[in-house]
């Protein structure tokens, strides 16, 4: 028999459809990618999903508020180190240069799902864009700037047109163009 150690932990069915789901959410979009699919592909029965997540749109919340959760923590770990608050702005976009690539350009998986769903307030989505506005705010404050708001307003409008761009084109370029804007109007604010 083998030790615990050495046995691969089981994931759970609603661990599997999540990750399947999120998957091919962010692959083919949400509307897209109905039920059956995510069953087929998870290998998980349709009782098990609606014990776990009652609904798709349900589904759907979780896989939005697993992705708000990770990307906070992918990026208070990049800037634990960091005591610049400049450096720690840029490297939303540093962390987007290096991850869209890897993601074949998909552009901002929460922009993504406003779109599908224009007539909704996401609140994962609501969520994760209040985060990014005011930890851009806190850290224009501790970098002096005169109008932190009005600043942190128009990097994050630089963002949000930098992953888009970059899906449009297929190309980091516009990231990389929209974080040397981010460090302008930083520096002239």
């Amino acid at each position: 028999m083998r030790s615990t150690a050495e046995t691969p932990t089981k994931r759970s069915p609603a661990e599997r459809l999540l990750e399947t789901a999120g998957e091919l959410f962010a692959e083919y979009g949400i509307r897209a990618v109905g039920v059956d699919r995510i069953l087929a592909e998870s290998g998980v029965a349709r009782a098990s999903l609606y014990t776990a997540y009652g609904s798709k749109d349900a589904l759907v919340h979780a896989y939005l508020d697993g992705l708000d959760r990770r990307d906070r923590a992918r990026w208070n770990e990049a800037v634990e180190a960091l005591d610049d608050p400049v450096a720690k702005i840029l490297t939303f976009f540093d962390l987007a240069l290096a991850s869209a690539p890897r993601k074949n350009f998909r552009g901002c998986q929460y922009a993504n799902a406003a779109t599908e769903f224009p007539q909704e307030r996401i609140e994962p989505v609501l969520a994760h864009r209040e985060w990014l506005r005011s930890t851009l705010v806190e850290l224009l404050e501790q970098a002096g700037v005169a109008d932190p708001k009005g600043t942190a307003e128009q990097i994050r409008l630089i963002y949000d047109g930098s992953l888009a761009g970059s899906k449009f084109e297929h190309s980091a370029d516009p990231i990389r163009f929209g974080r040397e804007m981010a460090a302008a109007a930083i520096s002239a604010a």
